[in-house]
């Protein structure tokens, strides 16, 4: 730490510098991300956007278990620049130092951050860059980071659901109940069952468990190439990024289900599946298109003719 040098490195050097021996930590960074934004305490400034550069550094917890290549054993780089989106979006700020101060505690919501680093800085006020940049650790939240956690689940949108039945999916005007759909707002997540043929059989239950939920994700497949903006997802990750991007999703439901502490209570039923996320999303709709759906837990199901205006 005497180093003069380290007072202007990068975050990423500034952590390794400060790191504990005895327990070294994984980490990751977002370098060099810019956004403008409306900041600053003088009134040249206000109705001025301008440039701000973040870096920032996340040492993390380690994994006890294999990652298997999974994005939601992680913490995604799109939590910190979501961190940044949505602080940036809540408030007009005066100073970087508090911006810089809710960025961190933003990503430390996240049960595998430990410290963050961040450094903010302005482009546009000199011919050189004028910033912050600030160290924070989960204790130093500890009093309000549950509040924290509960305020960014509040945030998340809540999506709309929709089974599609096997003729909705196949319904030639499919794209103009998208277009007359997707100007409501809210998110929009579709689901499937399984196609009209038969599965294949193999007498044993896990194996058919396994092969039933492939068979749907099929069927998301085929949705998604019945229309470009049908993104087929496999993830809570990729869901709750979709979902904060506006996209319309296809939900290819065998991770999440196999992935869930009640799997075996969960039935491969496309109508059951689609009620379920529903639940588990806080829905503020669930339809089915040409199906009719059972009504699970707290959401109560809508079911419609094929082509109608679902929200």
């Amino acid at each position: 730490m005497s180093d003069v040098s380290l007072a202007f490195a990068h975050p990423s050097e500034r952590a390794a510098a400060t790191a504990d021996a005895d327990t070294p930590r994984d980490r990751i960074s977002v370098r060099d991300h810019i956004v403008a934004a409306d900041i600053g305490a003088f009134q040249a400034e206000r109705g001025a956007p301008q440039r701000l550069r973040f870096n920032v550094v996340v040492e993390v917890t380690g994994q006890d278990e294999p990652l298997d290549d999974d994005v939601d054993r992680i913490l995604s780089y799109d939590r910190v620049t979501d961190a940044i989106s949505a602080e940036l979006a809540a408030d007009r700020l005066n100073l970087l130092e508090t911006l810089a101060e809710n960025v961190a505690e933003r990503v430390l919501v996240s049960p595998q951050a430990i410290r963050v680093f961040v450094r903010v800085e302005k482009l546009d006020r000199g011919p050189g860059a004028l910033g912050v940049e600030i160290v924070r650790g989960r204790s130093d939240f500890a009093h309000h980071l549950t509040v924290a956690a509960e305020s960014a689940a509040a945030e998340m949108p809540h999506p709309r659901v929709a089974y599609l039945s096997n003729a909705a999916i196949d319904d030639p005007d499919l794209g103009a109940w998208l277009d007359l759909t997707d100007q409501h707002g809210a998110p929009l997540i579709l689901c499937v069952g399984a196609p009209d043929q038969p599965a294949l059989q193999t007498g044993h239950a896990m194996t058919q468990r396994r092969i039933d939920l492939l068979a749907i994700e099929q069927n998301a497949w085929r949705l998604a190439a019945r229309d470009r903006r049908c993104v087929v997802v496999a993830t809570r990750t990729e869901l709750d990024w979709a979902m904060r991007q506006g996209q319309i999703s296809v939900w290819a439901p065998s991770k999440l289900v196999l992935d869930a502490p009640d799997a075996a209570t969960i039935a491969v039923d496309g109508p059951f599946l689609a009620g379920w996320l529903a639940s588990a999303l806080s829905a503020q709709d669930l339809v089915g298109m040409g199906e009719t759906l059972p009504d699970f837990r707290n959401i109560s199901a809508r079911s419609l003719p094929i082509g109608a205006v679902a929200f």
